[in-house]
């Protein structure tokens, strides 16, 4: 019998492995924190793993040995802002998104997609404006960002496919299935986010409203103006 298989070793183990998981885990979560605001505030490029272990309050190897590079951390960052939480579950499982999947009108998927990209650019618009200036500096950061525009254009195929999922009935997109999609690609940029409600000054419900306005009338669902923000929504 080995010393790691006495009764003694194995009640320890048994007794600290959920609160080792448990620091685990909130080390983690401490060392995105940090770095999401490091990234945000100076730039990727400036912004070293020391720098990050130090806003974090734990040692550089911790850092380190929590992710393995800073191009790593940086994604984990842009993955949990996308999601929300470090949860592996897929978006289309996520209550944020379900309406957009349980619409039964178009006009219906479109505004419950609206308020998902909402929510996302409230999250993530700042980390995406970092991941793009950072694209030109190396092939990890780029491949980053092309993954980013791969998995935006994937949530707009969602929403078109349900659209079509409806039946012809409920829409005429004539302007066919991947030029559909294009345009929801173009809109669910969180860079308009950044743009009308960081930048600007709109409220959240105006920039909705607004996009949800303009994705249904370039779709050939709706007219535009209806829903354009008044001055005491902005």
């Amino acid at each position: 019998m080995g010393v790691n298989d006495s009764a003694s070793g194995r009640g320890r183990r048994r007794y600290d492995s959920p609160l080792r998981d448990q620091r685990a885990r909130q080390t983690r979560q401490a060392i995105v924190a940090a770095a999401n605001r490091l990234f945000v505030e100076g730039g990727y490029a400036a912004t070293s793993l020391a720098d990050i272990a130090k806003e974090a309050e734990v040692a550089r190897p911790t850092a380190f040995a929590a992710f393995g590079s800073k191009a790593a951390l940086l994604r984990e960052v842009v993955d949990q802002a996308l999601a929300g939480d470090d949860e592996p579950v897929p978006v289309a499982e996520r209550p944020w998104f379900r309406p957009v999947l349980e619409g039964r009108t178009p006009q219906a998927v479109v505004n419950a997609y609206a308020e998902v990209c909402r929510l996302i650019g409230g999250r993530a618009a700042e980390i995406f404006e970092v991941v793009r200036r950072a694209a030109d500096e190396g092939p990890e950061t780029a491949d980053l960002w092309e993954t980013m525009q791969r998995n935006r254009r994937a949530g707009a195929a969602m929403v078109i496919d349900r659209i079509e999922s409806l039946g012809p009935a409920s829409h005429d997109l004539d302007l066919g299935h991947e030029r559909a999609v294009d345009i929801v690609w173009m809109f669910n940029d969180p860079s308009h986010y950044r743009a009308l409600v960081r930048t600007r000054g709109w409220s959240d419900q105006a920039y909705t409203a607004w996009l949800a306005d303009q994705m249904r009338h370039a779709l050939g669902l709706g007219t535009p103006g209806r829903s354009e923000p008044s001055a005491k929504t902005i």
